[in-house]
Protein backbone atom coordinates (compact mmCIF):
# COMPACT_ATOMS: atom_id res chain seq x y z
CA UNK A 1 0.00 0.00 0.00
CA UNK A 2 0.56 3.57 -0.56
CA UNK A 3 0.57 5.87 1.87
CA UNK A 4 -1.31 9.64 0.17
CA UNK A 5 -2.91 12.62 1.10
CA UNK A 6 -5.87 14.04 -0.30
CA UNK A 7 -6.30 17.93 -0.42
CA UNK A 8 -9.91 19.04 -1.27
CA UNK A 9 -12.01 22.44 -1.77
CA UNK A 10 -14.75 22.05 -1.56
CA UNK A 11 -18.06 25.05 -1.90
CA UNK A 12 -19.23 27.18 0.93
CA UNK A 13 -22.33 27.28 2.40
CA UNK A 14 -23.03 23.60 2.19
CA UNK A 15 -25.36 22.38 4.52
CA UNK A 16 -23.22 20.53 7.07
CA UNK A 17 -24.92 16.89 6.16
CA UNK A 18 -24.03 17.27 2.86
CA UNK A 19 -20.12 18.54 3.69
CA UNK A 20 -20.33 15.49 5.96
CA UNK A 21 -21.76 13.00 2.87
CA UNK A 22 -18.68 14.00 0.76
CA UNK A 23 -15.94 13.52 3.43
CA UNK A 24 -17.63 9.84 4.06
CA UNK A 25 -18.07 9.35 0.50
CA UNK A 26 -14.48 10.01 -0.17
CA UNK A 27 -13.26 7.90 2.67
CA UNK A 28 -16.11 5.04 1.60
CA UNK A 29 -14.03 5.13 -1.72
CA UNK A 30 -10.80 4.42 -0.15
CA UNK A 31 -11.62 1.70 2.10
CA UNK A 32 -14.28 0.18 -0.07
CA UNK A 33 -10.90 -0.74 -2.46
CA UNK A 34 -9.14 -1.49 0.54
CA UNK A 35 -7.48 1.21 1.67
CA UNK A 36 -7.19 2.70 5.14
CA UNK A 37 -7.79 6.54 6.64
CA UNK A 38 -5.49 7.53 8.64
CA UNK A 39 -7.08 11.06 9.74
CA UNK A 40 -9.44 13.81 8.15
CA UNK A 41 -8.24 17.68 9.20
CA UNK A 42 -10.81 20.36 8.10
CA UNK A 43 -8.77 23.47 7.38
CA UNK A 44 -11.66 25.96 7.62
CA UNK A 45 -13.47 28.17 4.97
CA UNK A 46 -10.52 30.14 2.93
CA UNK A 47 -10.73 32.78 0.53
CA UNK A 48 -9.20 31.48 -2.57
CA UNK A 49 -6.21 33.16 -4.03
CA UNK A 50 -8.09 33.31 -7.56
CA UNK A 51 -11.48 32.87 -8.37
CA UNK A 52 -12.30 29.38 -9.84
CA UNK A 53 -14.92 28.73 -12.24
CA UNK A 54 -16.92 25.26 -11.44
CA UNK A 55 -20.03 23.86 -12.58
CA UNK A 56 -21.29 26.90 -14.49
CA UNK A 57 -20.31 29.12 -11.27
CA UNK A 58 -17.42 30.95 -10.26
CA UNK A 59 -16.11 30.57 -6.45
CA UNK A 60 -13.96 33.00 -4.86
CA UNK A 61 -14.11 31.10 -0.79
CA UNK A 62 -14.12 27.82 -0.37
CA UNK A 63 -13.47 25.09 2.08
CA UNK A 64 -10.65 23.17 2.90
CA UNK A 65 -9.71 19.82 4.30
CA UNK A 66 -7.02 17.04 4.15
CA UNK A 67 -7.49 13.34 4.38
CA UNK A 68 -4.58 11.13 5.12
CA UNK A 69 -4.67 7.60 3.61
CA UNK A 70 -3.26 4.09 2.55
CA UNK A 71 -4.53 2.94 -0.71
CA UNK A 72 -3.68 1.22 -4.03
CA UNK A 73 -3.16 2.86 -7.33
CA UNK A 74 -6.50 1.55 -8.47
CA UNK A 75 -8.22 3.30 -5.08
CA UNK A 76 -6.77 6.66 -6.25
CA UNK A 77 -7.95 6.38 -9.86
CA UNK A 78 -11.47 6.12 -8.54
CA UNK A 79 -11.39 8.70 -5.97
CA UNK A 80 -9.70 11.38 -8.49
CA UNK A 81 -13.02 10.47 -10.92
CA UNK A 82 -15.54 10.60 -8.48
CA UNK A 83 -13.92 13.81 -7.31
CA UNK A 84 -13.92 15.08 -10.54
CA UNK A 85 -17.69 15.03 -11.46
CA UNK A 86 -18.69 16.11 -7.52
CA UNK A 87 -20.78 19.00 -7.90
CA UNK A 88 -19.37 20.05 -3.59
CA UNK A 89 -15.77 20.05 -5.13
CA UNK A 90 -13.75 22.99 -6.78
CA UNK A 91 -10.46 21.38 -6.65
CA UNK A 92 -8.62 18.25 -5.33
CA UNK A 93 -5.28 16.85 -5.58
CA UNK A 94 -3.92 13.60 -4.45
CA UNK A 95 0.06 13.56 -3.01
CA UNK A 96 1.75 10.48 -2.30
CA UNK A 97 3.71 10.69 0.50
CA UNK A 98 5.58 7.59 0.41
CA UNK A 99 5.75 3.95 -0.92
CA UNK A 100 8.24 2.33 0.83
CA UNK A 101 8.31 1.83 4.86
CA UNK A 102 11.07 4.56 5.52
CA UNK A 103 9.40 7.18 3.73
CA UNK A 104 5.76 6.44 5.78
CA UNK A 105 7.81 6.53 8.92
CA UNK A 106 9.80 10.16 7.72
CA UNK A 107 6.19 11.14 6.75
CA UNK A 108 4.33 10.36 9.78
CA UNK A 109 7.46 12.10 11.73
CA UNK A 110 6.95 15.19 10.15
CA UNK A 111 2.81 15.36 9.85
CA UNK A 112 3.08 14.78 13.41
CA UNK A 113 1.66 11.21 13.43
CA UNK A 114 1.71 7.71 15.29
CA UNK A 115 3.52 4.28 13.27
Amino acid sequence: MVFYELFCISRTRLVEANLKDLVKQTSLVVMNKGGVVRSLKPLGEKQLPYRIKKHQEYHINGFQWTMQFDANPTAVSELNKRLKVDPRVLRHAVIRLGSKLEDIVASAEKTGGRV
